[in-house]
């Protein structure tokens, strides 16, 4: 049976609605400024309404919403964060390219889900040798692979809510998602990891990076997992190796809600490090 509301039910209910239209209604005399952009990769203008043009930023990532990468295994997806973690801490430098941060001052908190204290050791110092520092007292890394999924689930949620709830925290890692789930094809699983990306990014205004697998012989992500992280990313970026020109990792925007970034590579170079490459090849 139906609950007929009493009309204190339905005066609540107005009340509710209304305070929601003052915050769904678009006020087209309002001037809505472009959104806060976290990593970007190139620029492109844009015309006005009165004909004039404005130059702004394509956006890799914006604040309060989360992108991920897919590729095969051992392609390259931890040395492409490797790069964008070195774009935002530096700003910009002489691997980056195109790519660009837009820091403010903010704390980077990455959490790596695969692998070893050593090696995530190593990874750690990558993004600082770019920069040409030695030390960044609001880079913050974790190794989390010895623990189980929904432990990660909960000691990321300790990290960012409690030892750094009064800093601002501009980029967050989590490399990979698949180790928030104990299954990536249980429905219900997938979406609440992905359910903790978006309330991780929007509750601290911040951008939100992660990886996936790729399926083999596929263009898609990773189970329902992937299938979940494709419907809510406001990016999602898919690596490639070139079979080209060999040693080359393309880097492609397969879906945006912003405009897309054109097609760009990179490579491992001599230093172990990775280095944007400024030129067009074929893939």
């Amino acid at each position: 049976m139906t609950k007929i509301k009493t009309t204190e039910d339905k005066d609540d209910t107005r009340q509710l609605m209304k305070l929601l239209e003052e915050e769904a209604v678009v006020n087209l005399d309002e001037v809505i400024e472009f959104p806060p952009v976290a990593i970007s990769c190139g620029t492109y203008q844009d015309r006005n309404t009165d004909g004039t043009y404005t130059e702004y930023p394509v956006i890799l990532g914006s604040d309060g919403n989360f992108s991920f990468s897919q590729a095969y295994p051992k392609v390259g997806k931890s040395y492409f964060i490797s790069l964008m973690v070195s774009a935002y801490q530096g700003g910009q430098n002489k691997y980056t390219g195109k790519i660009r941060g837009h820091r403010k001052g903010r704390k980077i908190i990455h959490f790596d889900t695969e692998q070893g204290k050593f090696d995530v050791s190593k990874l750690a110092k990558r993004p600082l040798q770019m920069n040409g520092i030695t030390e960044d007292e609001n880079y913050h890394i974790y190794y989390l692979r010895a623990m189980s999924f929904q432990a990660r689930i909960d000691f990321i949620d300790y990290i960012l809510y409690d030892k750094f709830a009064d800093e601002k925290i501009g980029l967050i890692v989590v490399d990979g998602i698949a180790d928030l789930c104990g299954d990536v094809n249980n429905m219900t699983e997938a979406n609440y990891a992905v359910q903790k990306l978006m309330e991780w990014s929007g509750k601290l205004s911040c951008h939100l990076t992660t990886v996936i697998h790729q399926n083999f012989g596929s263009d898609k992500a990773t189970g329902n997992l992937g299938s979940a992280l494709e419907k809510k990313a406001e990016q999602q970026i898919k690596l490639e190796k070139n079979h080209i020109n060999k040693g080359l990792i393309s880097v492609e925007c397969k879906r945006s809600r912003n405009r897309s970034f054109e097609t760009f590579s990179f490579t491992i170079n001599e230093e172990n490090l990775p280095e944007f490459v400024e030129n067009s090849f074929d893939f």
